[in-house]
């Protein structure tokens, strides 16, 4: 009943879209969702790091560098509702799946706040899933609550996020870990720990965007 209700939701979001006046989410041209220009700047670009997990580090696959373009569509979908943007990410998230060897995986969003969701009335790495053609498993909860993570350094987010998820229903599943956007890796560094606490083998984790000073020099 919840991906009904979803459904709605953004095909209601989409429908508003085009009564409203309309900009590029990528550069403000006029009247259009996004231009030309912008569509090639979020060609998929992978890259890959690598993050301490107990239990064994995990590599994470970024789709595309987390600046300019792809960061303000990742923006508009997030704070503005412009839930059709999210296709255009797709690309960057799919590339970012097949470099972690994910074809077999279970996708497995991280989870969203209660007020996140309320805001917004829908889960953007869900969405961003389901772009890709696949369906999310959501199997990561909140266990404790925590604070917000910007403005927090790589020491404190993890501290911050330490023992926050726990998961269900994911003993003997073979499962990768997306988001929307890495920056220090902590969140999902926690992830991963919940779920093999659970009894999940996790491939790797993924997101569509990397924030980039976290982008090594190298591919």
């Amino acid at each position: 009943m919840s991906e009904i209700v979803l459904a709605v939701r953004e095909a209601c979001a989409d429908a508003l879209a085009l009564l409203l006046p309309v900009s590029c989410a990528g550069c403000d041209e006029p009247d259009v969702a996004l231009c030309e220009r912008c569509v090639l700047a979020l060609a998929p670009d992978p890259r890959q790091q690598v993050i301490e997990v107990h239990g064994g580090a995990v590599t994470v696959w970024s789709g595309i560098p987390f600046e300019g373009v792809a960061a303000r569509v990742l923006r508009a979908i997030k704070e503005d509702g412009r839930t059709s943007l999210a296709a255009a990410l797709a690309p960057a998230l799919t590339a970012a799946l097949a470099r972690a060897g994910a074809a077999d995986a279970v996708p497995v969003p991280m989870p969203t706040s209660r007020g996140a969701y309320r805001r917004r009335g829908y889960r953007v790495p869900d969405l961003l899933v389901r772009r890709t053609g696949r369906r999310p498993r959501r199997l990561l909860r909140y266990a404790r609550r925590t604070s917000d993570q910007r403005g927090l350094d790589r020491d404190a987010r993890a501290r911050n996020v330490a023992h926050s998820l726990a998961a269900v229903d994911a003993a003997g599943l073979r499962v990768v870990v997306v988001d929307d956007v890495v920056t220090t890796g902590a969140s999902l560094a926690e992830a991963v720990r919940a779920l093999r606490a659970a009894g999940a083998d996790v491939v790797a984790a993924v997101a569509v965007a990397a924030t980039p000073r976290r982008l090594p020099t190298g591919r």
